[in-house]
């Protein structure tokens, strides 16, 4: 245990040295700023705009951070030649993976904590001397609490991103397991529509297949509460702990794959 929390910490202080990181969270900010303007540009529904348009910027950003990162976690060690060192301390290779994992999650844990505080700071000088009577037409108040949700569950995703970016940099090129990463994304935020199609197939053995893979394949789409929560509409501390189980599970098994596949590598 003491050796991966080492490995996380240097991990984390390696991050936070890097300068594409601070540009990331900056322009991520930044965004969250400028949403403040386009707001002021649609009466009645700038909380709205600014609320989706700050979430938004914190996944996207929190995304790039996760896979151009994650990617790097074992192919700079193997490039760099520095795994040999690592490898030849007390170290086993699973402590060296779920350390660097462990890493990245803290990392990003802070910069959406930092994001989180700015589009709560962004808020919080909109609805500065707004009228009760004008705060009447939001379908929520502008400092909600359940931005808080929205925000966690964003980050129970990026932890499952980061482990599936862990597990393509295990034996692929940084390129290669970027493209694979962000292509995961993609299609885990439509799993359920892949579900739907398998069942307006006539071949049961597609449709099998189908269905398989849509079961296989991470289910991002049940982490994207933004709607919800910048119309008013409430989400259940209950549905948060399942969506959180769920991820919990997959990246307890991508992590298991990745430590399998790490371990029978050879570096020499």
């Amino acid at each position: 245990m003491k050796a991966t929390a080492w490995i996380a910490i240097n991990v984390f202080r390696e991050s936070v040295r890097d300068k594409v990181l601070y540009n990331l969270v900056f322009f991520a900010i930044l965004l969250i700023g400028a949403s403040y303007l386009i707001g002021q540009l649609t009466a009645g529904q700038d909380v709205k705009i600014i609320k989706d348009l700050g979430l938004a910027a914190t996944s996207i950003f929190g995304l790039f951070i996760a896979v151009f990162i994650g990617i790097g976690l074992v192919s700079k060690e193997v490039e760099r030649r520095s795994v040999y060192s690592l490898l030849a301390k007390p170290i086993h290779r699973y402590q060296l993976l779920i350390g660097k994992y462990c890493g990245l999650v803290l990392t990003l844990t802070v910069n959406v904590a930092v994001m989180a505080a700015a589009l709560y700071a962004v808020l919080a000088y909109m609805s500065w001397g707004v009228s009760a009577e004008a705060a009447r037409i939001w379908d929520a108040p502008a400092l909600d609490p359940a931005l808080l949700k929205a925000t966690f569950l964003l980050l129970v995703e990026l932890t499952v991103i980061t482990a599936i970016a862990l597990f393509f940099s295990t034996f692929s090129t940084p390129m290669l397991s970027a493209a694979l990463t962000v292509g995961m994304y993609l299609v885990g935020h439509f799993t359920n529509d892949l579900r739907n199609f398998a069942d307006l197939l006539d071949s049961r053995a597609v449709a099998g297949f189908m269905r398989v893979l849509s079961w296989a394949l991470p289910n991002l789409a049940q982490f994207d509460v933004r709607a919800d929560v910048v119309h008013g509409q409430p989400v259940a501390f209950g549905y948060m702990g399942l969506a959180s189980a769920y991820a919990a599970i997959y990246v307890a098994m991508l992590l298991m794959i990745s430590v399998l596949i790490f371990s029978r590598r050879d570096f020499k």
